[in-house]
């Protein structure tokens, strides 16, 4: 699998709210069990456990089994992935434009406080 394909993976993911807000659990209560983890939403037990396929394909969720409780973590290196590759370039670019913009405005201040020909 390539890492589009891997980032493809990752957006389809976290397309869902329901896998949004396991996600949201997961990071407040790393190891909880599958059941104590349906148990928060209004879906079926067979749902989550869909959902969570989903998250362990796309690599954002890990399950270790503890005797007969499948325990889940939250992966984060997926989103970092994600960050690395689209937000880091975009806010670079950003912070240039922000601060061309702001050289430009303290410019013009400084010459709007010397007034006209001076």
């Amino acid at each position: 699998m390539s890492a589009d394909d891997d980032m493809t993976a990752v957006f389809h993911a976290l397309a869902h709210e329901t896998r949004r807000r396991i996600m949201d659990v997961l990071k407040v209560r790393p190891g909880i069990g599958v059941g104590e983890l349906a148990a928060e939403f209004d879906v079926t037990r067979i749902a989550v456990m869909n959902h969570i396929a989903v998250l362990e394909q796309a690599g954002l969720v890990v399950s270790e089994k503890d005797g007969r409780v499948r325990r889940l973590y939250l992966n984060a290196a997926p989103i970092q992935m994600i960050n690395d590759r689209w937000l880091d370039d975009f806010a670079g670019h950003w912070a240039r434009t922000v601060t061309g913009i702001k050289y430009a405005a303290e410019a013009a201040f400084q010459k709007s406080k010397k007034g006209p020909g001076k």
